[in-house]
């Protein structure tokens, strides 16, 4: 049984994300749900735990696409129903995107 690891409230959101890791081309994802820290994304392949990366991702809100860029990190990877649920952390989060968050997750 997984034990919940967010002290924040998610919410669902379906869009594009792009991750790049150091050394890697850059690798497109699916959102599955974002919370106030953090992302759950769908990938075709596994990604390592503990990974860092610089993760882009967009946010409608008020008939405008938002563009969320922030550093993650790979907390877990779980591979359920063809695909790789990967968990990410944010880090050092700028308050712009904050507060675009929290006005999303209201």
């Amino acid at each position: 049984m997984l034990i919940e690891q967010r002290n924040s409230p998610r919410r669902v959101l379906k869009t594009r994300a792009v991750a790049v890791f150091t050394g890697v081309a850059p690798i497109t994802a699916r959102t599955i749900d974002v919370s106030g820290n953090g992302i759950s994304l769908s990938f075709n392949r596994q990604i390592p735990t503990g990974l860092e990366c610089d993760l882009t991702f967009d946010l409608f809100l008020d008939g405008q696409i938002k563009e969320i860029r922030t550093r993650s990190k790979v907390m877990h990877c779980v591979f359920s129903n063809g695909e790789y649920k990967v968990g990410f952390q944010f880090l050092n989060l700028e308050l712009s995107a904050m507060t675009l968050l929290a006005k999303f997750l209201r």
